[in-house]
């Protein structure tokens, strides 16, 4: 399993509206300067979690998005599900009808604990911790 760009934008797109919340919608052009990331990328990615009721929005000179929900109901799981479809790291743990090894297939098992893996991480993390990680991680240093 490898997270797209877009995944990775996505999540990199909610931590900015967790931490930069003040109350006002926040503009795509500020996410995008303060991320480097290019605007018209992040408007189609914008376009997904707004539908999905992940973020609202404005339009107009003061309009722009914000979280829809408090940070700590949206885990990393959810966002990365979102854009990326599925987890899973091969095809067969996400089909329906299975192949006729199944029954005896050892590497099925492997398959199974890298995916209970990643899902025991990304769905365990919320953009709440991550907003504390950032926070810790650029709280200015005083020297005495």
């Amino acid at each position: 399993m490898k997270i797209s760009t877009k995944g990775r934008y996505a999540l990199r797109l909610m931590l900015d509206l967790a931490v930069n919340y003040t109350g006002e919608y926040i503009s795509i052009r500020s996410i995008a300067a303060r991320q480097e990331i290019s605007e018209k990328y992040l408007e189609q990615i914008i376009t997904h979690l707004n539908r999905a009721g992940y973020v609202k929005s404005v339009r107009g000179a003061q309009g722009g998005y914000m979280l829809s929900r408090d940070p700590s109901e949206y885990t990393v799981g959810m966002i990365l599900r979102l854009l990326e479809g599925s987890l899973a790291p091969v095809s067969c743990l996400d089909e329906e009808e299975s192949c006729d090894r199944v029954s005896g297939c050892v590497t099925m098992e492997v398959w199974e604990k890298i995916q209970k893996a990643v899902e025991d991480v990304v769905d365990n993390i919320t953009l709440a911790d991550m907003v504390t990680r950032y926070q810790e991680k650029t709280e200015p240093i005083y020297i005495i």
